[in-house]
């Protein structure tokens, strides 16, 4: 039976990051728990249209295949989601393939996230270290901590949160939720700490927490789950924390 079905895909295509986007339609022999991955990797080898005409290959960013390192993110029939965990057998066809907009297109479904890992730099989101060389066992974590810590830890900066975020555009500079998340994630840790209070600073300026409007579309798009509208709550109160200290001027975390 599935010799003889196809799996149809409109997908949006666009040469550069000048070009204006078109879309492109395909189609491709059904195989059993394929997902879009395979399906475009089935397409490049053999790139031609629905029209029978050859076409060039498309562009689409992918590494793990396991939906640990993010890179493969494109919005599928809508939503923003990883593409490697999308099965062709859970979606409407036309399976519609676009690039999240919220980046660059550099090319097809290809997008530049440099905007998102400038603000993780914005926030400071590492942990300093003196030197590369063997310095013991870390501090411990109270457990408790430790587990929503860990939580936390799961985000592979996919940029999902980022796309299905409504303030989050091209005339907006709000950080979105994934750096304020790895704020609240490096100033749980106990030698992160140490930079507490200029990760709050920065997120306390123009683009950090007061752009945010709840609308919680992040939490329900981030395909590790992680709990990013109670990250955001947290720093509400931590900012309004220093507030306070930076008003007195105390220099205590």
């Amino acid at each position: 039976m599935s010799e003889n079905r196809v799996v149809q895909f409109i997908i949006t295509r666009q040469e550069s990051p000048e070009a204006a986007p078109y879309q492109e339609k395909f189609e491709i022999p059904y195989r059993p728990n394929m997902n879009v991955i395979s399906a475009l990797m089935e397409i490049r080898r053999n790139p031609v249209n629905v029209e029978g005409k050859q076409t060039t290959p498309i562009n689409w960013d992918m590494n793990c295949l396991e939906e640990v390192c993010g890179a493969c993110s494109m919005v599928i029939n809508g939503k923003p989601r990883q593409s490697c965990t999308a099965l062709v057998d859970q979606l409407e066809q036309p399976i519609r393939l676009e690039p999240m907009r919220t980046f660059p297109v550099v090319r097809d479904l290809q997008v530049d996230r440099k905007r998102m890992f400038d603000s993780l730099k914005k926030v400071k989101a590492w942990i300093p270290i003196d030197g590369t060389y063997d310095l013991g066992p870390g501090p411990r974590m109270p457990e408790k901590k430790r587990q929503w810590a860990y939580e936390l830890s799961k985000c592979m900066t996919c940029g999902v949160c980022l796309e299905a975020c409504p303030n989050v555009n091209s005339k907006s500079n709000f950080i979105g939720p994934a750096p304020l998340s790895q704020v609240r994630l490096f100033n749980a840790h106990p030698t992160g700490e140490m930079n507490k209070s200029e990760r709050l600073e920065a997120i306390m300026g123009d683009g950090g927490l007061a752009n945010c409007g709840n609308s919680q579309n992040c939490v329900q798009s981030c395909p590790k789950g992680i709990p990013l509208t109670t990250s955001i709550a947290a720093l509400n109160r931590d900012t309004a924390f220093q507030s306070f200290r930076n008003f007195f001027g105390s220099d205590q975390g």
